[in-house]
C-alpha cells in the first residue's frame, strides 16, 4: 500500500473502532511517508543530515504451532531512518495480533513472514528478531550515563515549540544529557506519548535550562514519535552547531509496542561519529 497523502490516515485504523483479526492479514499494515513531515523542517529523503533507525519492541506476539498449540514470544524490529515510510503503530499492533490463531510451521516461518511484510511496507529492509520470553526485552532499561535535566530548578511557562531557547556557552565538551519529561501527542488521535529523551553531543556546551525548556515545549505538540526526534535533532544541530550529535527517545509502551527512534550524525572525515546504539541501549536484569 502506498501512503495516500500527508498524514492521511483516513484509510488506516488509527482513531477508529476496529474488529480484531486473529488470522494472518498483512493488508492491515499502513505506511506513512516520512518525506511529508520532513519537508516541514527542511529535510529531503535524498540528503538527510543523520543516520539511524526506529527500534520497535513488541511484547505481545503469539501464534499456533502445526498441532494447534500456542506459542508466545517477544519481537524486536529495526526500521532504517532512510526508509521512505514509517509504519503506523496501530496498524502494526493489529497485524501482529492477527497471528494469534494462525498455524505456523515454526519460529523461522514467523520471522521470515514478518520481515518480508514490514520491509515491503517500509520500502527498505527491516531487521527482525523473534525472542523467547526470557530474552533481552524482559530486561529493565536503566538511565543512560550522563546528566539528568529533570533536577534543574527552573520556571517553565511555554508548552508550544520554542527552538529559540536553545543556546550554547562556547566551551567545547562531550556529554550526554537526558530527561524523562518528553511528552508529545499523536497527530491523529491526540493521545499523549510519553518518553525519555537522551542527547549526546560534542561541541559548544549546550545551556541545560534552555534544552529542558525546549524539550518541554513539545508538551502540546502533535507529531509522530519518529518526526519528533528528527525535529529535535535538526533544531539542536542548527542552533547549537555540535560536530557530533545523537538523539534517542524511548517512548512508553502502548498497546504492547514501544517505539525508540535514534538519529545520529554520520561518520565522516575520519571521525567515528555517534552511531552506536549501546550509548543509549543500557539495560539491567529485573
Amino acid at each position: 500500500m502506498k501512503p495516500s497523502g500527508p498524514f492521511d490516515a483516513s484509510h488506516s485504523a488509527l482513531g477508529k473502532q476496529v474488529l480484531y483479526r486473529d488470522t494472518y492479514a498483512p493488508e492491515l499494515l499502513f505506511p506513512i511517508a516520512r518525506q511529508d513531515q520532513r519537508s516541514k523542517i527542511g529535510l529531503h529523503d535524498s540528503a538527510l543530515p543523520f543516520i539511524g533507525e526506529d527500534l520497535w519492541n513488541a511484547y505481545e506476539l503469539s501464534w499456533l504451532d502445526p498441532r494447534g498449540k500456542p506459542v508466545v514470544a517477544l519481537a524486536r524490529f529495526r526500521v532504517p531512518a532512510s526508509s521512505p515510510n514509517l509504519i503506523e503503530s496501530k496498524s502494526l499492533k493489529l497485524y501482529l495480533n492477527a497471528f494469534n490463531q494462525e498455524r505456523m510451521s515454526g519460529v523461522n516461518a514467523v520471522h521470515a513472514t514478518i520481515a518480508n511484510d514490514l520491509s515491503a511496507i517500509a520500502g527498505e529492509a527491516v531487521r527482525v528478531e523473534i525472542l523467547p520470553l526470557d530474552g533481552r526485552l524482559m530486561r529493565r532499561i536503566k538511565d543512560p550515563e550522563g546528566f539528568c535535566l529533570d533536577s534543574l530548578d527552573i520556571d517553565i511557562d511555554t508548552y508550544r515549540l520554542c527552538p529559540d531557547v536553545l543556546r550554547t556557552s562556547g566551551e567545547r565538551v562531550t556529554e550526554t544529557l537526558y530527561t524523562h519529561l518528553l511528552k508529545s501527542n499523536c497527530p491523529v488521535t491526540r493521545q499523549p506519548d510519553w518518553g525519555m529523551l537522551a542527547v549526546r553531543y560534542t561541541g559548544p556546551t549546550i545551556e541545560r535550562a534552555g534544552l529542558l525548556r525546549y524539550i518541554v515545549s513539545f508538551r502540546q505538540h502533535d507529531e509522530f514519535h519518529e518526526h519528533c526526534v528528527e525535529r529535535i535533532f535538526c533544531d539542536i544541530l542548527e542552533r547549537c552547531r555540535p560536530t557530533d550529535l545523537a538523539v534517542c527517545a524511548r517512548y512508553t509502551r502502548r498497546g504492547g509496542l514501544d517505539i525508540n527512534p535514534f538519529r545520529a550524525t554520520p561518520p565522516e572525515n575520519g571521525r567515528e561519529g555517534f552511531i552506536d546504539w549501546n550509548e543509549f541501549d543500557s539495560e539491567i536484569r529485573q
